[in-house]
């Protein structure tokens, strides 16, 4: 089946990301993985290539683009190659679409520019210790000041992907309590810069997998926000993260099948040049009907990131099938993950093998995002059920 999802302005950019990986990522990786985090130089690197620009209005320094297939190709290329790009996912995925969305003309002139060349990299803070995926009952507040010149931050964030290098966080605050009839009433975004006065920076947490991409618990004492950073209209934060919780599962969808069919990459290769019993392991049948299964699966998993990526780019990505992608792209990349590492034997478990990294990476995507389960639920809504 041929795929008709990229066209030759995406295959141009994969060749160049393919080559500036191989160059600027792959010999320094394993420095990376050790440090636990990307280099912050590197994010200015990615600035100049343009990554972050693509979808940003031409007047701002971007592209002026409105299409998600170019970081459909990013995820093919970096698990291809069995490396992340540091936090710089939530940069474009997660952070961009709220500015787009919600800043004045005031706002995108003052955070765009700065956005595209990487100087001021931008994170997510909605999870608090405690809640996970109940959004609602978050506790960070945010009251207005009696001069109403800023608001005053207090609270704490966890879990907050590139938390660790972010110069601007969108952090989701309590500007009212929850109504009697709403639990979700009252939550406000603000674009707080991470330089203020009482942010601080908790612990850089030791994850399983995502080596590379820094996640940070956050903290907020006596925080001033000036009001020109208030993202939106107050008390309407809720529904404007549903808004884009489609985009955000997409993106965890396509990454999730881009993994599996780097895995089964990683496999083949591995299988044709390892040799037991005076044969290529490629040679025994087992093999061979394990590839053949998986790379069915990664079929069926390319078909449906494709479908959930034409729908996107047109608007019309429902949550219900952005979930149902993310649903079924995750348990597809888990089941083919574990068993290209199966077929790997004891080297698989070896963080120098990037099937190991990939099976510790992929792990997450089915708790982030939405977990399975959430996903199941929204799903059965849909029905009806």
């Amino acid at each position: 089946m041929r795929r008709t999802v990229f066209n030759e302005d995406h295959e141009a950019f994969r060749e160049t990301i393919r080559a500036f990986i191989e160059a600027e990522v792959v010999p320094v990786y394993d420095e990376w993985f050790a440090a636990g985090q990307a280099p912050r130089d590197f994010y200015y690197k990615l600035g100049e290539l343009g990554v972050f620009g693509i979808n940003v209005p031409e007047e701002f320094g971007g592209a002026g683009l409105d299409t998600h297939k170019f970081e459909a190709v990013l995820y093919e290329e970096t698990a291809r190659a069995g490396v992340i790009f540091g936090g710089s996912g939530v940069h474009v995925l997660l952070a961009l679409p709220y500015l787009k969305m919600l800043a004045t003309d005031e706002q995108k002139k003052r955070y765009l520019p700065k956005f595209v060349s990487g100087e001021e990299m931008w994170a997510l803070a909605m999870t608090e210790p405690g809640t996970g995926s109940d959004v609602a009952g978050m506790k960070t507040t945010a009251k207005l000041s009696e001069d109403g010149t800023h608001y005053v931050l207090n609270g704490a964030k966890t879990f907050i992907t590139g938390g660790v290098h972010a110069d601007r966080v969108i952090v989701c605050a309590r500007t009212s309590a929850p109504s009697a009839e709403d639990r979700r009433f009252g939550i406000s975004l603000f674009a707080v810069d991470t330089k203020s006065a009482g942010y601080s920076i908790g612990r850089k947490l030791d994850k399983l997998g995502l080596r590379t991409s820094d996640t940070a618990e956050l903290a907020f004492v006596d925080v001033k926000v000036p009001v020109e950073d208030l993202l939106g209209e107050e008390g309407k934060g809720f529904s404007y993260l549903g808004h884009n919780l489609a985009s955000e599962r997409w993106g965890i969808a396509f990454g999730s099948y881009a993994q599996a069919k780097a895995a089964v990459r990683f496999a083949q290769s591995y299988v044709t040049d390892r040799t037991v019993f005076g044969k290529p392991v490629a040679h025994f049948q087992n093999t061979k009907f394990e590839l053949a299964a998986c790379q069915a699966e990664v079929d069926a998993a390319e078909a449906v990131a494709d479908r959930a990526l034409e729908a996107l780019d047109a608007g019309e990505l429902t949550p219900a099938e952005a979930a149902s992608a993310k649903l079924f792209c995750t348990e597809v990349a888990h089941r083919v993950i574990d068993r290209c590492l199966q077929l790997h034997g004891g080297y698989g478990y070896m963080n120098e093998y990037p099937i190991a990294r990939l099976y510790a990476d992929n792990r997450v995507n089915r708790i982030y995002g939405g977990t399975s389960e959430i996903m199941k639920s929204i799903i059965a809504k849909s029905m009806g059920l």
